[in-house]
């Protein structure tokens, strides 16, 4: 996996789960890969998916079965949305809103873009 130096990788991480569970790789009650397992997926050292899967429980996203593993939560691809709607809304909207002022891009020509796609 190829990361972004502009953003932690364990969140890197955490969205190429979500990204998952949302496809329907990962299941709601179904098992995902161990710590270790995982960490060979994306190459990178353990306590990185040690951060990512604390993370990932933290948001409710997934949970753990002691001596089973790591299993995705019930609504996890609801919460995914709404955590994503929420995290564009105040942080990339305003980013994008600031590069239509400083380009002098009026929304007028965003709205047709929009709408001719």
């Amino acid at each position: 996996m190829k990361f972004k130096e502009s953003r932690p990788i364990y969140l890197q991480i955490a969205d190429r789960i979500c990204d998952e569970i949302r496809q329907g790789v990962y299941p709601e009650d179904g098992r995902i890969p161990s710590v270790r397992e995982y960490a060979a997926i994306v190459e990178v050292n353990a306590n990185t998916v040690v951060r990512t899967y604390d993370w990932l429980q933290s948001q409710e996203i997934i949970y753990t079965r002691r001596g089973l593993g790591y299993f995705v939560s019930p609504g996890a691809r609801e919460k995914i949305f709404t955590l994503r709607k929420a995290t564009f809304f105040a942080t990339d909207l305003p980013e994008f809103f600031k590069q239509l002022r400083t380009l002098e891009i009026p929304i007028s020509d965003i709205v047709r873009m929009y709408e001719e796609k």
